[in-house]
């Protein structure tokens, strides 16, 4: 079986809980499925499910461990075949445990990985709920040329330097991409600001910086933040996706870097899967590598 990803979309925001006084008018208070689902072109689907937490309180690893869903009907359709997902455990180094559904290793010659231009059907059975979304694994769209570095020009980030990249995006409009980075071998961290469009720059070739990604349940030193060390080995995972997923991150991102911000716009969240919240998205993933020396 492929090496697991597991999606951690329920820890990252159970780490932005915060304790300010603030005043919101909470549309509704009732528990809701929460629901994180990908594939990507050459692996198999993973979802996980849980139930939404209280945004606003100090959130425990017992409460989340107790948020996770449990004996979901799980299917993921490429419109020729259907496969029923398995719920699966990991335990982390740090103690706490996660569920997620993935291809069940006893059906192997029955599973399909993603494909770039199909799309993908989800269909999630649980708590008497029925859910479901589509999404699509993005043919080429915008293009990853080339990665370089370049040394900080302050001072006192001496040891510290930025990851650009040069991306060709195709004449036709409406491209997206969401990106993760690794520094030496360590697992992948979206930035605070994960994803971009071709609104702007549709059928050019450009430069984009990007920044060193992110854990977001650690407190983040924003003197520093986005850049790398010398002699770090980064590693890009550069994902063209689509729309919807695009613009569920878009969101998720903006309300992340709003809280605390008393003069931040109110966000809604944009998933895609009607009755839930979350979203099933499909990512056309290409790596590139380079290593900054000391």
């Amino acid at each position: 079986m492929q090496k697991a990803y597991i999606p951690l979309m329920l820890v990252i925001l159970a780490g932005t809980a915060c304790e300010k006084e603030v005043t919101v008018d909470l549309q509704s208070k009732e528990d809701r499925l929460v629901v994180e689902g990908i594939i990507e072109n050459g692996r198999f689907p993973m979802v996980t499910i849980s139930r939404s937490l209280n945004y606003f309180s100090r959130i425990t690893p017992e409460q989340l461990l107790e948020s996770f869903v449990h004996d979901a009907v799980v299917t993921v359709s490429s419109g020729a075949q259907t496969h029923q997902l398995r719920e699966y455990r990991m335990d982390t180094t740090n103690g706490i445990a996660l569920y997620y559904y993935t291809v069940d290793t006893a059906q192997l010659h029955s599973a399909f990985a993603g494909r770039p231009g199909n799309s993908y059907t989800l269909k999630i059975e649980a708590e008497g709920h029925t859910l479901s979304a589509i999404t699509t694994i993005p043919d080429a769209g915008l293009r990853l040329d080339s990665m370089w570095w370049m040394q900080s020009g302050s001072n006192n980030l001496g040891e510290k330097a930025r990851v650009l990249v040069k991306v060709t995006d195709p004449p036709e409009r409406g491209n997206y991409v969401r990106y993760f980075t690794s520094r030496n071998g360590e697992r992948f961290l979206p930035g605070l600001n994960s994803v971009f469009d071709d609104h702007v720059v549709n059928g050019t070739t450009f430069d984009v910086p990007l920044d060193a990604g992110v854990d977001k349940n650690q407190k983040i030193d924003f003197d520093t933040y986005g850049y790398f060390r010398k002699g770090d080995t980064v590693t890009l995972k550069f994902c063209n996706v689509d729309h919807n997923t695009y613009d569920f991150w878009r969101t998720a991102d903006f309300a992340y870097t709003a809280t605390g911000n008393p003069f931040a716009t109110p966000t809604r969240t944009l998933g895609n899967i009607p009755g839930a919240l979350g979203y099933w998205g499909g990512y056309n993933v290409t790596y590139k590598t380079i290593t900054i020396p000391k």
